[in-house]
């Protein structure tokens, strides 16, 4: 990847679909998420992602993205001039399945680099399709901008219905592996 830096632990044989564990470019950096990232993030969730998180599960945003975190296998932070920007990861839903729950809570800040942003969620993508076969979970229907990002990454979004804490009107979005 043209101005990308992989960690010094990354293998020079990954393959075509995995994603880095660290990727830099000036003012932007993905790295592998950690609790600390997350209680940096909560106070400055973007209001859509806030609201969906407690119309979901009720909880505030700290509490919802640790438990995001603690449930994930794979998880990682972007930092936007040194801050947390946005943290994503995927967790189990059926290991015997293959199904995985993909997430992403943001703050305003990673609107700073929507490019490098998009073309680097496509390769984060293909990491979590490549542990597994089937990715699965729920939007918000008021959460325009993120459904317009899972359509852009190539999710089948279905209409809305009741979901969550309070029963607002959720997307189910999906992805089969044989899409990619």
């Amino acid at each position: 990847m043209p101005g990308a830096r992989r960690s010094s632990g990354a293998s020079s044989l990954r393959e075509e679909h995995d994603a880095p564990l660290e990727w830099r470019a000036p003012g932007f950096c993905i790295l592998p998420a950690s609790e600390a990232h997350a209680v940096a993030m909560a106070p400055h969730l973007r209001l859509a992602d806030a609201a969906e998180v407690y119309a979901t599960s009720g909880r505030t945003a700290e509490a919802a993205l640790l438990a995001a975190l603690r449930r994930s296998t794979q998880a990682w932070t972007c930092l936007v001039d040194g801050e947390p920007g946005c943290m994503w990861g995927v967790g189990p839903l059926s290991l015997v399945a293959g199904r995985g729950c993909p997430w992403l809570l943001g703050t305003v800040a990673i609107e700073q680099h929507p490019m490098t942003f998009l073309r680097q969620s496509r390769a984060y993508l293909r990491q979590m399709l490549h542990t597994y076969s089937r990715l699965e979970n729920h939007v918000d229907a008021r959460n325009t901008v993120s459904i317009r990002w899972l359509r852009w990454l190539g999710f089948t979004i279905e209409p809305p219905a009741p979901y969550g804490f309070l029963q607002l009107p959720f997307h189910r979005f999906h992805m089969e592996r044989a899409d990619v």
